[in-house]
This record gives structure tokens, C-alpha cells and sequence, in this order.
């Protein structure tokens, strides 16, 4: 089987370094806090310009832990996208605000912000745009949006650690920023992580305080909080990977250019297009087919593996049935989710596979 993405050899290819990390951590009988996760967040810190990098328990929990550290909860609007992962709007929805969504790019597939502007209301507290499968969003008009009407933006970064917006890193853009080190990520550990990054101070502080239970001094509480810390052995297994991801993140982008040249001129298929001023680190590569669920068996059948990012708009998830969406309300992101699928890619595909790959899609079969 080709592996829509192949962890294996990923941690194969850094196995010693990550068993010397790991023995490290277990030499020094810190495993919670510890000094590898002070390094990594001064580390990712450093790397995106910003002031501060706090590390928590995963990509979730970034999100939810941002909001209420906003001070955001119920009675208060969020304005995201209803293509994307759950998390995004879950976490609206743990903190007790309600999450209102927007329509789509159809090129780049990520929210539009002529529409955010058209779901404002006095109830709106903040904007969470998704960097989706590893390309920025519109960050430029979003923020601007934002500053019109004292808006917070929260960057769900989490499929795009390492891309850029105007030669500026995803994570630098907004009042604040969410990744995930999930393991599918395209910078993940073997297990659970996030981390969010700001310049904020107070926000920071703030952050910190709730991943510890709401306190700063140990047993004296003055808020609720939460258990959301990255544990000192995930951190030291991302600090491993850390100088490798920009390697990674070109492989990932040849791969992508590959895809194009060899696929471009497939009637029956529409590709990924990058934006301008932007580098994209295709966390996914997504194709658009009118015959999907056709090409995806022909995928299965030569032993490819493929996926559907994502089958169902979360307007018309079963639990946000109360907020009275309806289909039909987002057109753009209900026909793309109609259409799309994943194909293989991560840094480690060989050619051979690739072209193994290119060699089903371009097969057009009975549309």
C-alpha cells in the first residue's frame, strides 16, 4: 500500500536521534515542564518572531485555551469556516460561545473574508481563519476586518507549521496562533502536542496559568483551568525533528509540483492552486473530481491510499443542528466537499510511487 502519509519511515529516519532524546528525558527524571519544553517553545518562538510560545496538551486544547484566555464564552460569537477539521468549531462551542461560519474560497478553499464581513454582529468577539491543508489564508483582509470592528483573530495554524503570508510565518499573523504536533501533522511528535504563539504578554501569562489548573503558584488557585501540558518527552522528540522541517516542507512542496506537471492538463481533475505571496507546505494535496468516489476506488484497487477532506460541512454536523443551518446555506464549501479527496504526500514518497499514483488519476475511467 502507498500511504497517504507514512509515519514509519518519517521516525525511521531520525530513530537514533530521537532514542537519544528520549533517554535524555529519562535520565533526567523531569518528565513534566521540563527544561525541553522551555527549549522548544524558546525555540518555536524565536523561529516565528514572536514573543512567546506556550506548549499545551494538543491542537484542541490550543484553541480552547486561546478563547477563554480572550475571555470568550457564552453569549459571544465566533466567526470560522465550515470546511475544516471539527476542533475549529468545537472549541468555539467548549468555552460556551457560538460558532457562526462563513463560506469559502472555491480556489485556495480557505474562509472568505467578504463573507466574515457580512456575519458580524454586535456578538461577534473574534475570528478563527484556518490555514487549510497547509496554505495561509487572507490574512491581510482579515485583519483589517478585524481592526474595523475590535475584533480578536486566532490563526488555527495547525496543518501549516512553516508556511508563509508575505514572506511572514503562519503563527505571526494575528493576536494569536494554534498548531498541532498530532502526528499526521507535518510537524508532529509520536502522540498528542500543540502550542500557541503571541506577542501578547498578558495573554501568554494568562495561558499559562490556565494549562496548570488555573494557577501560577502551586495549590493556590484564583481561576479554573485546565490539565493541558506537552509532556517533556513529546517535546523532545520535536525538538529533533524542529531543523528538519524546512527539508521536509520543500520535499512536500516538489512533491505538490510534481502532482501539477505530470497532472495539469487532466480535464476530468482540478488541482490545488497556490495563492500569491504565499508558500504553501501542503500538509495535504487535495484534488476536486465530479466522479470522486470512481477515482478514489481506482486508487484503492492499485493499492494507493487516499482519504476525503472533509465529507461533511460542519453546518450540517448533527450536533450544531440547534444553530439552524440548513444545505445550501454555504454553496462553495458544500460542493467542495462533494469533490475533493487526498492523495498521497509526504516527504518521503518516492518518485516511483508517485508516478504509480499519477498513473491511476491520469486514467480517466467512465465518468
Amino acid at each position: 500500500m502507498i500511504s497517504l502519509v507514512d509515519l514509519r519511515r518519517q521516525f525511521q529516519s531520525v530513530k537514533y536521534e530521537i532514542s537519544q532524546a528520549i533517554n535524555e528525558v529519562i535520565d533526567s527524571g523531569q518528565y513534566i515542564l521540563g527544561p525541553k519544553v522551555t527549549e522548544l517553545e524558546e525555540k518555536i518562538a524565536k523561529r516565528m518572531g514572536v514573543q512567546e510560545a506556550i506548549s499545551v496538551a494538543n491542537g484542541t486544547d490550543a484553541l480552547v485555551l486561546t478563547l477563554d484566555a480572550f475571555g470568550i464564552g457564552e453569549g459571544d460569537e465566533v466567526i470560522t469556516s465550515p470546511f475544516t477539521f471539527f476542533a475549529s468549531a468545537e472549541a468555539i462551542s467548549r468555552v460556551g460561545a457560538t460558532p457562526v461560519f462563513a463560506d469559502i474560497d472555491p480556489v485556495t478553499y480557505n474562509i472568505d473574508p467578504k463573507d466574515v464581513e457580512k456575519k458580524i454582529t454586535s456578538a461577534t468577539k473574534a475570528i478563527i481563519p484556518i490555514h487549510l491543508f497547509g496554505q495561509p489564508a487572507d490574512m491581510d483582509e482579515i485583519m483589517d476586518i478585524a481592526k474595523n470592528h475590535s475584533l480578536y483573530v486566532i490563526e488555527d495554524a495547525c496543518q501549516a507549521f512553516g508556511a508563509t503570508y508575505k514572506d511572514r510565518p503562519v503563527g505571526s499573523l494575528a493576536d494569536a496562533a494554534c498548531f498541532s504536533f498530532f502526528p499526521t501533522k507535518n510537524f508532529g511528535t509520536m502522540g498528542d502536542g500543540g502550542v500557541i504563539t503571541t506577542s501578547d504578554k498578558n495573554l501568554a501569562a494568562t495561558i499559562r496559568k490556565l494549562r496548570t489548573h488555573g494557577t501560577t503558584k502551586k495549590y493556590y488557585h484564583d481561576r479554573i483551568g485546565y490539565n493541558s501540558r506537552l509532556d517533556e518527552l513529546h517535546a523532545a522528540i520535536l525538538l529533533v525533528i524542529l531543523p528538519k522541517i524546512d527539508e521536509w516542507n520543500q520535499q512536500r512542496r516538489q512533491h505538490a509540483m510534481r502532482y501539477w506537471e505530470r497532472l495539469k492538463h487532466a480535464p476530468h481533475l482540478q488541482l490545488p492552486k497556490e495563492a500569491s505571496n504565499r508558500t504553501h507546505i501542503y500538509h495535504l494535496f487535495c484534488i476536486e473530481a465530479k466522479n470522486r468516489e470512481e477515482v478514489m476506488e481506482r486508487l484503492i484497487d492499485e493499492k494507493i491510499q487516499t482519504g476525503v477532506y472533509y465529507p461533511q460541512c460542519l453546518h450540517l454536523q448533527d450536533v450544531y443542528s440547534n444553530l439552524n443551518y440548513k444545505k445550501g446555506d454555504f454553496p462553495i464549501a458544500e460542493s467542495v466537499s462533494e469533490k475533493l479527496f487526498a492523495v498521497p504526500m509526504h516527504p518521503f514518497l518516492t518518485e516511483k510511487e508517485q508516478d504509480e499514483v499519477i498513473s491511476v488519476l491520469l486514467a480517466k475511467g467512465d465518468e
